[in-house]
């Protein structure tokens, strides 16, 4: 990376979004060689993999979306969870799929609810599986019908870490405001 700053972290984000579409679009789909190792070890410095920097190119070359935009304030709220929460430490664990509740259950009538709550704290913590994104395809459903920006959601599990139930009501209050609409 020219400048591993902190300081240009948007823009070598941005850049490594490229690379990847431009990668992907090529017909490599090996995430392992995307980056090289001066770019992966910056990719960690910041709480990040290459295998997450792909799933997003992988979704933007194939579905539209997201977009970079949408990859840099994701990418944002991990990094500074990732450097103020956890010191710069990575997580203990990994969540796999089967660690989340179904995809088709609901609260309050909400379907995917309780899925992307510890999904999205997964993503916080850098714990999530090669085999999960957040922001898939199944998300933005969620986020599309509820009017919810997946970094606005990051945000919110953020500063309601312990506290489902205040997130369960900012969900409820925010789809009844798209219902009214």
């Amino acid at each position: 990376m020219s400048n591993p700053s902190h300081y240009e972290f948007a823009r070598n984000m941005k850049s490594l979004w490229e690379k990847a579409v431009e990668t992907y679009e090529a017909g490599n789909r090996d995430s392992a060689t995307y980056f090289t190792d001066e770019e992966t070890a910056w990719l960690g410095s910041v709480g990040h993999s290459p295998q997450e920097v792909y799933d997003f190119a992988e979704d933007w070359t194939s579905a539209g979306e997201p977009d970079v935009e949408t990859f840099l304030l994701i990418a944002l709220q991990r990094r500074d969870f990732y450097l103020m929460e956890m010191g710069g430490q990575c997580g203990d664990k990994v969540v796999d799929t089967g660690d989340l509740p179904p995809k088709e259950s609901a609260v309050r009538g909400i379907e995917w609810l309780p899925r992307i709550i510890p999904k999205a704290r997964a993503k916080l913590r850098g714990e999530m599986s090669p085999d999960l994104m957040y922001s898939c395809g199944g998300d933005r459903k969620f986020f599309k019908a509820n009017n919810i920006h997946p970094a606005e959601f990051l945000d919110l599990v953020r500063r309601h870490w312990n506290e489902d139930e205040a997130i369960v009501d900012w969900v409820v209050a925010r789809s009844r405001a798209v219902a009214k609409g």
